[in-house]
């Protein structure tokens, strides 16, 4: 019993040892040498601060900027309340909630479809892309708060539009927070 209890404490130790503390050493150590970038959570620094992540969406509210899905995650896009809603489609507080946010949008852009991404959650709540379609679809909307002629404001947004990956994984997207930044660069260019 005693030699079955010591053998059972050492392996306890041991694999507590190599898998608790020196294998994430390990593997941090090795993503820090061969992708810094993604390891560090792929943050965006501008004039020496921190301004976000080009893998977690963030609210943009203006109408100078381009808008995010919308975020069902905490009190929005906070990454510790990661998840979405977890509403059915048949649920009131749902449906007023995206009624509520299609009228919002066509009061800006009267006789155009709402494109579905802009009124519905993603699963995680952080997503930082929206469609293609979504972009183009502000584009009248953030041309006018910002006195740009709307093709140049669609020629921006079409040159931000990422492909699927290995050109067959996911949808093209277009990553928000870059776009806004490369709109608040195309302004002060100017």
């Amino acid at each position: 019993m005693k030699s079955t209890l010591n053998i059972a404490i050492r392996y306890t130790l041991v694999t507590t040892v190599l898998l608790g503390i020196v294998y994430p050493l390990v593997v941090t150590g090795l993503a820090q040498l061969t992708m810094k970038n993604k390891a560090n959570g792929q943050l965006i620094v501008q004039d020496g601060q921190v301004i976000g992540s080009a893998i977690i969406g963030q609210g943009f509210t203006s109408d100078r900027y381009f808008h995010s899905r919308p975020s069902a995650a905490g009190s929005g896009y906070d990454a510790q309340n990661s998840g979405g809603s977890n509403l059915a489609q048949s649920n009131k507080a749902l449906e007023t909630r995206i009624d509520s946010d299609v009228a919002a949008w066509q009061k800006k852009i009267p006789g155009k479809p709402v494109p579905i991404g802009l009124v519905t959650t993603s699963g995680s709540g952080l997503d930082p892309d929206i469609s293609p379609e979504g972009a183009l679809y502000q584009v009248p909307v953030v041309a006018a708060a910002r006195h740009l002629p709307e093709a140049t404001v669609r020629a921006l947004v079409e040159s931000h539009i990422e492909g699927r990956q290995l050109g067959f994984l996911g949808e093209p997207r277009v990553n928000v927070l870059e776009l806004n930044l490369a709109l608040d660069q195309l302004a002060s260019a100017k």
